[in-house]
Order: C-alpha cells, then sequence, then structure tokens
C-alpha cells in the first residue's frame, strides 16, 4: 500500500488533502484512481486509512476510512552526527539511518572529512539526503520524516548535542565491551542519544578528547574495525534492540 505524508493542517475532518509533488506523483505516476486505498501519517504520531475520492487543481482528495496511532516510532530520540565521508555514502547511511528509527542525521565535517562542501554544495546535498529521507520514511511505515540538518563543523556539532541525554562516540582504540554493555543497559525510553561516527581514518585524538571532555562517552563496538557506512547503523541497531527489546 502506498504511504504519504502530510501536516496536519490537511486533515480535515473526515478528508485528507494532498498537495504539491505527491498530488502528480499519485495521479499521474502511480495512476491511482478512485477507490484506492492510501495510508497516510501526518508527522505527529496520526495514521489514516484512505480511500482515494478524486482530484482537484493541484489536489488530491482523500476520504477517511479509520485512524489509528503510529507505533513504529522508537521510544527515544536518536541523533546520528555523521562526518562526511566520501562519494555517495551518505546516502545509503541516511536511508539505512531513517529504516533503523533515527531521529535526525546531521552531517559533520571533522578533521578527516575528505569531501569539502562549499555553502551551494552543501544545500543542494542537503535536499538530496532529505529526500532519500522521506522515502526511506514511507517505505519503513515510520509516522515521522527524520530531519537532515545541514552540515555543521564539528564544534557547532559539539554545541547542538549539549541537549542530549546521553552522548555515544564508538571509537576504534575504546576498550572493554561489558562497559559499553553497561552503558547501553542504562539509556532509559524517552532518553534523547547522540551518537557520533567519523568519517573515513576515524576521529582526530583530539575531536575524541574534546567530546569525552564535553559528556561524551565513548563506546567500543567489538574487535573489528567498522568502516564510516557500517559504525553508525550498527550502533543504531544496538539501540533499537535495546529500546524495543
Amino acid at each position: 500500500m502506498q504511504h504519504f505524508f502530510v501536516t496536519p493542517d490537511q486533515v480535515k475532518e473526515d478528508h485528507i488533502y494532498i498537495e504539491g509533488s505527491d498530488v502528480n506523483h499519485m495521479k499521474n505516476v502511480l495512476r491511482m484512481r478512485a477507490g484506492e486505498e492510501v495510508m497516510v501519517s501526518d508527522g505527529n504520531n496520526r495514521k489514516y486509512l484512505c480511500e482515494v475520492e478524486g482530484y482537484e487543481p493541484d489536489l488530491a482528495v482523500l476520504k477517511i476510512q479509520e485512524k489509528g496511532v503510529v507505533d513504529t516510532e522508537l521510544p527515544s530520540q536518536i541523533y546520528l552526527f555523521q562526518g562526511l565521508p566520501k562519494q555517495d555514502k551518505m546516502e545509503l547511511i541516511v536511508q539505512k539511518a531513517v529504516e533503523l528509527g533515527v531521529y535526525q542525521v546531521i552531517p559533520v565535517a571533522t578533521k578527516r572529512s575528505v569531501v569539502k562542501l562549499d555553502a551551494k554544495k552543501a544545500e543542494k546535498k542537503t535536499e538530496r539526503w532529505q529526500q532519500i529521507a522521506q522515502s526511506a520514511a514511507k517505505q519503513a511505515g515510520r509516522g515521522y520524516i527524520p530531519e537532515v540538518h545541514s552540515v555543521m563543523t564539528y564544534k557547532e556539532a559539539m554545541e547542538y548535542a549539549r541537549k542530549l541525554d546521553v552522548v555515544l562516540i564508538p571509537y576504534e582504540l575504546a576498550e572493554g565491551m561489558e562497559e559499553t554493555k553497561k552503558m547501553i543497559r542504562q539509556i532509559q525510553p524517552g532518553q534523547s542519544v547522540g551518537i557520533f561516527i567519523g568519517p573515513e581514518g576515524g576521529f582526530e585524538i583530539e575531536e575524541v578528547e574534546e567530546a569525552i571532555n564535553a559528556g561524551a562517552k565513548a563506546i567500543t563496538l567489538g574487535k573489528r574495525i567498522l568502516r564510516t557506512e557500517t559504525a553508525g547503523l550498527t550502533t543504531l541497531s544496538v539501540l533499537m534492540f535495546h529500546l524495543e527489546g
């Protein structure tokens, strides 16, 4: 079943009005006709089983059949601070992170980041990543489209993370799996969690020290060294299992 997102103001009593590019997608790409069913989320933990009633200029009119509460969100908000990787790896990271339940993805320019984006390129990349987040949220049945934040410096990311309850930084030189397990077990539903992931080559030791001095906890992901596109998704998987299990 096709899944679309709207804002709460597009829900009017027993109807929902789809706007924007989704109208063309429904009408001319999917060729959805009156009577077909579609699932709609309002980004506010409400979901609606609807039936296509018809089309107006620039609008798709849906008749609400059933209302429910979205139960696909994690009980904690997880923020992935991802060091900018090379090539198109960020697209994969965003897609899979959204599938695993991330709340926000924050691209971070670190010392070892090979990719350097000027303001114009960064804006264009962020728009592309946000589109991928939306598609992944639809596919995963999310009730919320995670935000892909604009690119931050490491200093900006550290400041942004100060509001979070728990901040983790997987680090290849960290030791003590038992200590890592203990830290994970202490995370409670409702707490906000930040995960800092380095780019190819990892973090500079000064960056790790800065994070720890700011209250982050260095953890290990095991004896193997993981690629940047694997480390964040591994940490998200562990947190998802812990919080939902």
